[in-house]
């Protein structure tokens, strides 16, 4: 794996050859301004920086407990313009969420009809545009969101957590992969 960076590193994390665990930090999150101006830009990113065209791959198993637990992917470009998508847990249900940010965050989810052990995420970017993908079996993918992201050359690419209502909670990324053409 190549060299990675944190943003916002949290307390506990522990990285294997095909695994990254971590507990998400408590009353984290990535969001701007949209619903009543709250802004946070403090929930644990773990990145590499790429150019160009990429498609990244993970699986993800999250012990998810409290309002909003989220994990998934991140690819940013500044605090101010990125996308997160993955899980994220509302109201007892998970939820394949996306989040588009570019001064203002939007949210789009998907409610599950079953409780996941593992969620299985891809997104590719082509010049300034992102397509996520979700799996619920490693196999069969579907489209969640295509999105206009940056012109930006480089972006930042991880894997993310964060638990804005909760205490933290611990989540699994196996098999994270950036692939370029």
């Amino acid at each position: 794996m190549t060299q990675m960076t944190w943003y916002n590193e949290p307390f506990t994390w522990n990285q294997q050859v095909e695994s990254i665990s971590v507990n998400a930090g408590a009353k984290t999150d990535f969001w701007q301004k949209t619903h009543y101006n709250f802004i946070r830009d403090n929930g644990n990113f773990y990145y590499q920086e790429i150019k160009g065209n990429f498609t990244v791959e993970v699986k993800i198993i999250g012990d998810y407990q409290a309002l909003y637990d989220q994990a998934g992917l991140m690819i940013r470009e500044n605090e101010n313009t990125w996308l997160k998508c993955g899980i994220e847990y509302v109201g007892g249900v998970q939820n394949v969420s996306a989040v588009v940010t570019r001064d203002y965050s939007d949210w789009s989810v998907v409610p599950l009809s079953k409780q996941l052990v593992a969620l299985w995420l891809r997104v590719q970017r082509r010049l300034e545009t992102l397509e996520v993908q979700y799996s619920l079996d490693a196999e069969n993918y579907q489209m969640l969101r295509l999105a206009y992201l940056t012109h930006a050359e480089t972006v930042q690419v991880g894997i993310m957590c964060a638990s804005p209502q909760g205490e933290g909670f611990s989540v699994v990324f196996e098999n994270f992969k950036i692939t370029q053409p």
